[in-house]
């Protein structure tokens, strides 16, 4: 008898398991299987375990007057995905269905239901946001399924019928339910890395059409430009529509709704009107939301985020989609990474636009000159924490805006050490959250010389250099010593490096007036604006040795920095 029951119970859960296989291929579902849920998306999901817990009982068995079923894998999931509150939620949704059904073991069954709900939801609780995978599945449904035959004994009157009972199903339904828990487990996680995989290839995607649409905007922002970036944006994502606008009027749309979202007409959304009044990304998950004063129009949910110049509102950029609720995170934190990057742009043109001589322009658009294959690497940086770490994910956002908008460096020949620091600082987070322990950091800051004045973007470029080029070639990564002394009537400053060094042969060429492609700011240019500051007796020195490194080292006047003539 406990064979056959044994081989029915696998035919049910198979049944139970395919479903969970069917449900992963909707769009809907694998958005709701995010980490994080919002409490509209945990209630869904607590609807959707409590039915297939619901099913797994309509599904069950028929012994002695009770049910051999695969209720449990919906409560133990639910637990296992959302923790106490979803899993005790759904568990309760088909423990008292269960107990509606009657029978001797009608409410043994559904407090069993119910008490593995929530120690799924402990487990995971108690795991902290570590990966489940299906190992943890299978305990936890061991477990439970144990405790619900014990369960059933204590509550289930008579006891003897109860304990037949038990000697019957106990065994089929711990294996089997626990092996459909952990395959049900496998598939969720499969479905959660493919979502992970479509997001990087997603960012690739953005980061080339951000890549590719920069160009456009070293001309300002003007209806041929937008129209320009939008149809380069349109190409690369699968957003149903393209839009920029400035304050007041649409520059231009590409894609559904272009027969009412006309270039030169003003702004047609609510949604746009709140971004520019709030300076925030606004998400419209609906049509009302999105607030179209065309009540044909077919967009349905959006993502809109400001441009800014100098901290003011200039713009919006908005990504469309036809369909309602179908902006993820993945797609904010896209839009956000494009609105940064043209937003860069845009305070470039604006700079170059301003500049009254050549060698001025020439350093302003260097000073804002930010790399796109940096940023492609500091998106996908995020995109891997944004599972695993979401608070770290965040972080890196913001020290990635905050490293933009602190290389636009408006009207100004000199900052301070502490604010190259900070610049600095901001790059190295984001560094650091890339390579982790294979790069360390030093600082060695006389807090004397933080108010020392000294051209933007002279250190930054000898950071980059000894991390790119000292320490990451070497396969077990190394530190990086940034230090600065008041001595002597100079500031001495020192960038090094424990890398591959370099031979001396090699020297002269870094120091060469010509950059390499993608390479930012090169050390030529350092050398050359040290002069240009401070006369021809400063230079940027460089001491190597394969093996052992790159020192970097200037001494600048100390009177010099202290509000002369460097700081009118």
């Amino acid at each position: 008898m406990q064979s056959i029951v044994f081989f029915q119970m696998t035919e049910k859960m198979s049944l139970v398991v395919t479903i969970a296989f069917l449900l992963t291929r909707l769009r809907l579902f694998r958005r709701l299987l995010q980490d994080e849920h919002n409490f509209r998306e945990k209630i869904v999901l607590i609807l959707i375990f409590g039915a297939i817990g619901i099913f797994g009982s309509y599904s069950a068995i028929r012994i002695q007057g009770a049910l051999a079923n695969s209720r449990v894998i919906g409560a133990v999931v639910a637990g296992l995905l959302g923790g106490p509150f979803m899993g005790g939620a759904a568990a309760l949704i088909s423990g008292l269905h269960r107990w509606s059904m009657g029978g001797f073991t009608g409410f043994a069954c559904g407090l069993s239901t119910f008490s593995a709900g929530l120690i799924a939801g402990i487990v995971r609780r108690a795991l902290k946001g570590r990966h489940i995978g299906w190992e943890v599945g299978i305990l936890t449904g061991i477990f439970t399924e144990s405790l619900q035959m014990l369960i059933i004994l204590l509550v289930a009157k008579p006891f003897r019928a109860a304990l037949a009972l038990v000697q019957i199903i106990g065994l089929p339904m711990i294996i089997v339910n626990s092996v459909g828990i952990g395959i049900f487990m496998l598939i969720v996680r499969n479905a959660q890395e493919e979502e992970k995989r479509i997001g990087a290839i997603q960012a690739q995607k953005a980061l080339a059409a951000a890549e590719a649409a920069t160009k456009y905007l070293r001309g300002g922002l003007s209806h041929e430009t937008a129209k320009a970036v939008c149809n380069v944006i349109r190409q690369h994502t699968d957003a149903d529509a393209v839009a920029i606008t400035n304050t007041s009027e649409i520059l231009a749309h590409v894609g559904a709704g272009d027969d009412h979202h006309l270039p030169g007409q003003p702004l047609m959304t609510d949604a746009t009107r709140r971004v520019m009044i709030h300076k925030s990304v606004i998400v419209a998950n609906s049509r009302s939301e999105i607030a179209c004063v065309n009540p044909g129009c077919p967009l349905k949910s959006a993502v809109v985020v400001p441009l800014l110049s100098r901290g003011q509102v200039i713009g919006t950029l908005k990504l469309y989609h036809r369909r309602e609720d179908s902006i993820s995170p993945l797609d904010v934190e896209f839009a956000c990474g494009l609105a940064h990057l043209f937003s860069t742009q845009l305070e470039i043109a604006a700079l170059e636009q301003q500049s009254q001589m050549l060698k001025e322009a020439e350093l302003a658009a260097l000073q804002a000159q930010i790399n796109p294959h940096f940023l492609f690497n500091a998106l996908n940086t995020v995109i891997s924490f944004s599972r695993s770490d979401v608070e770290l994910s965040r972080k890196l956002l913001r020290q990635l805006g905050e490293l933009f908008r602190k290389s636009i460096l408006k009207d100004r020949k000199v900052i301070t050490l502490a604010e190259e620091m900070e610049r600095i600082d901001a790059y190295l987070s984001i560094e650091q959250a890339r390579f982790g322990s294979r790069l360390r950091i030093y600082r060695d800051i006389d807090p004397a010389a933080l108010n020392y004045l000294l051209p933007p973007f002279i250190l930054q470029p000898l950071v980059e250099n000894c991390i790119k080029h000292g320490i990451l070639p070497v396969p077990e990564g190394g530190r990086v010593l940034i230090s600065a002394c008041c001595r002597e009537e100079a500031v001495h400053i020192t960038v090094e490096d424990d890398g591959i060094g370099m031979p001396e042969g090699s020297l002269t060429d870094v120091l060469s007036r010509n950059r390499t492609k993608n390479s930012g700011i090169g050390l030529a240019n350092v050398s050359e604006r040290l002069k240009a500051m401070y006369g021809p007796g400063v230079v940027l020195n460089v001491r190597s040795s394969p093996g052992k490194g790159t020192v970097f080292s200037m001494s600048l006047p100390l009177e010099a920095g202290r509000g002369g003539e460097l700081a009118s």
